[in-house]
């Protein structure tokens, strides 16, 4: 079998894309690759792991910086595997610079191939971005091969357009089986429905930070009647803020961080998924594929370049609006709140289209595929 190491920021069980679609791809190379992973850990101790069969390397972290995790003893177990497990395969997981940094010295070797998995570009730190311009250069000229989460994505970062002949679009795909209603949670469900009986419930999940854009669908509730109830789960740095911002809203409930169950519960009870994230940062949106599996429809807004309106279809599958423009939203979930066969038909699409884009099945083949071809 072929060795592969996979080399994201992070891994199971922390929670986030980028980890979401590692573990995505690790089980879909199943039994057919010989596999090991080497990340970050959550804290400063390094760890190594089995996880489904998988040894996962977990470097401690001294601290974060601009976002970026720094870990002492990566260098050297990176050293260690590359020496002792001697990977014909790398998929590495960008962005990530610090380790791309450790990375270049094995860039040499012409018995591995390397797939780069580009999930975003570096949008909020501006500096580091130019600082690592050169390096992303760097990485995507050894690329054998380039993966981009969406068409657009594609079509529109200026990393990606330079080196286009090589990028191949994969789209992340949503983890079914976390989703699965059972009938305890149907029973859940359905007692949330009764509490918001009289209600158009409109729903948003997500950590509470600038890009998710939930200060726009804070203000949005105020162009909006009492006959909605807007929902806020998740927690974040800007939690107190945006508790803040609605103190004087009785429409906006914010229920915190929850349970998978309980986050099924309130997909599957939700009448509009709101998903207002405003950047780039939102390279994709898996959340929003989430919501649209349970057959809602979405408000989101336009994002230059993000891969988020390829998720979701203005028109068939919920309403798109110009970005930051929060009577814009309010109007759109007010279209879809009082048009209840257009909210049931968006609906339908928007499950439609998760089925047939954004599901392991679809995501496990063209992974297979991309390995078999390299």
């Amino acid at each position: 079998m072929k060795r592969i190491l996979h080399i994201p920021n992070y891994y199971k069980p922390h929670i986030g894309g980028i980890e979401q679609t590692c573990h995505d791809i690790v089980d879909a190379c199943g039994n057919e690759y010989e596999q090991k992973v080497i990340c970050f850990s959550a804290d400063k101790k390094t760890t190594i792991e089995n996880i489904d069969g998988v040894e996962v390397v977990k470097c401690g972290v001294w601290k974060k910086i601009l976002s970026q995790s720094i870990s002492f003893s990566y260098k050297k177990l990176l050293k260690k595997m590359m020496r002792e497990f001697q990977p014909e395969i790398v998929i590495f997981h960008y962005p990530n610079p610090f380790v791309a940094h450790y990375l270049k010295k094995y860039f040499k070797n012409k018995n591995i191939k390397w797939i780069v998995w580009y999930h975003a570009d570096i949008i909020k730190q501006k500096v580091i971005r130019l600082f690592f311009e050169n390096q992303t250069k760097k990485v995507l000229k050894r690329a054998d091969k380039i993966i981009a989460t969406s068409p657009i994505y594609k079509e529109t970062s200026k990393n990606l357009i330079k080196f286009s002949t090589k990028t191949q679009v994969i789209p992340s795909c949503i983890n079914v089986n976390r989703l699965l209603m059972t009938e305890e949670d149907m029973v859940v469900s359905d007692k949330l429905r009764q509490k918001y009986k009289d209600k158009i419930v409109v729903f948003a999940f997500g950590r509470h930070v600038k890009y998710k854009g939930l200060t726009h669908l804070i203000s949005a509730s105020e162009y909006l009647d009492d006959t909605y109830q807007i929902i806020i789960a998740g927690e974040g740095p800007l939690t107190a803020s945006l508790k803040q911002q609605a103190e004087a809203d009785s429409k906006i409930e914010f229920i915190g961080r929850i349970s998978d169950q309980e986050l099924k519960a309130y997909l599957q009870m939700m009448d509009i998924y709101a998903f207002p994230s405003i950047t780039k940062n939102e390279a994709f949106g898996l959340a929003l594929a989430e919501g649209m599996y349970f057959g809602r429809p979405a408000v989101t807004f336009t994002i230059q370049g993000s891969g988020v309106n390829y998720v979701s279809l203005n028109g068939l599958t919920g309403l798109e609006v110009e970005n930051s423009n929060d009577k814009a939203f309010a109007d759109a979930i007010r279209t879809l709140g009082e048009k209840k066969e257009l909210r049931e038909e968006y609906g339908i699409n928007a499950k439609k289209r998760v089925e047939e884009l954004f599901l392991f099945d679809t995501f496990s083949g063209l992974v297979l595929d991309l390995l078999k071809k390299i």
